[in-house]
């Protein structure tokens, strides 16, 4: 059983039969259907169903020369609607099965990130037409919850949002440089570290640690497209899974300046979700790559 079945609405799958009934229903009754040719006689297939407004599951296999659909993976999804990244992506196949990750280097994150591929057949047509790499495509993020927690916002005027969103496009611009080898850039980021490290140092004593930190996003646990994050929330509704009644929150989150959609399941999230407050918690990272027109 898929682990994130849970967030999008799947919390009480028993066994193996119910969600082979599931996966049935799916490839029977999708909504999507998406393929493409592997070699002269194997077509890759892709079967998408919707649970609940941009929530559902996909399920991945191949047609044989004899037109026999094998199954081979599903997983749950959640269908992003926000420009997260224009940054360069670059796409690796996963060892075990037909599967992909998206790497973006993306300067607001300040570490790889890492994503599970949703638009594998778009990706995999254009791989054999020759078409990559693709300039101008765009990443569209959103992620998965097993478990989080609303936390209050941190009071800001208008001078102080100013301040912040300004010193993030200094240090922005001095992590892109760096990237180039400025060596003063280096230098300077060095320097800011150590004076952000030492004030922390001072105020940790007396303060809350959250009352300091804003926002987090940090690799988590030993698998790479998983996450810690702590973000501001930006938009939040409620959707409810239409076969198990389920209700899922779905919040759009702002975390170190990048832009991605969440959903986690009523029963996982401690605490009530509005625009203006925080969520923090654990996340599977996925996203889909816009491809410019033509591709």
């Amino acid at each position: 059983m898929h682990r994130y079945m849970r967030a999008i609405g799947f919390s009480k799958l028993k066994n193996r039969k119910e969600l082979q009934d599931l996966i049935t229903d799916i490839i029977v009754n999708a909504d999507e259907r998406s393929y493409t040719s592997k070699d002269d006689d194997i077509i890759i297939a892709e079967f998408c169903k919707d649970f609940a407004e941009n929530i559902g599951i996909a399920v991945c296999g191949e047609f044989d020369s004899e037109d026999k659909f094998s199954f081979d993976y599903y997983y749950p999804y959640l269908r992003g609607t926000e420009i997260s990244s224009e940054e360069d992506v670059s796409v690796e196949r996963h060892a075990g099965t037909e599967s992909y990750a998206g790497i973006c280097d993306d300067i607001k994150v300040g570490v790889s990130l890492i994503f599970y591929l949703q638009n594998m057949i778009p990706y995999i047509k254009a791989h054999n037409s020759k078409k990559l790499p693709v300039i101008g495509t765009t990443v569209t993020l959103s992620a998965l919850s097993l478990q989080g927690k609303i936390m209050m916002p941190i009071i800001k005027n208008e001078k102080d949002k100013k301040k912040i969103k300004k010193a993030s496009s200094n240090r922005n611009s001095l992590i892109a440089a760096a990237r180039k080898g400025d060596e003063e850039a280096i230098e300077n980021l060095t320097l800011e570290d150590m004076d952000t490290y030492t004030v922390i140092s001072k105020k940790i004593q007396k303060e809350d640690v959250f009352t300091l930190v804003d926002t987090y996003f940090m690799p988590y646990g030993v698998e790479c497209d998983h996450y810690s994050i702590l973000g501001e929330i930006l938009d939040c509704n409620k959707v409810t899974n239409k076969m198990t009644s389920e209700e899922i929150y779905q919040m759009t989150i702002s975390c170190n300046d990048l832009i991605f959609n969440i959903c986690i399941n009523e029963k996982d999230l401690y605490g009530e979700p509005l625009a203006g407050r925080r969520f923090k918690g654990s996340i599977w990272m996925q996203g889909y790559i816009n491809f410019p027109e033509g591709v």
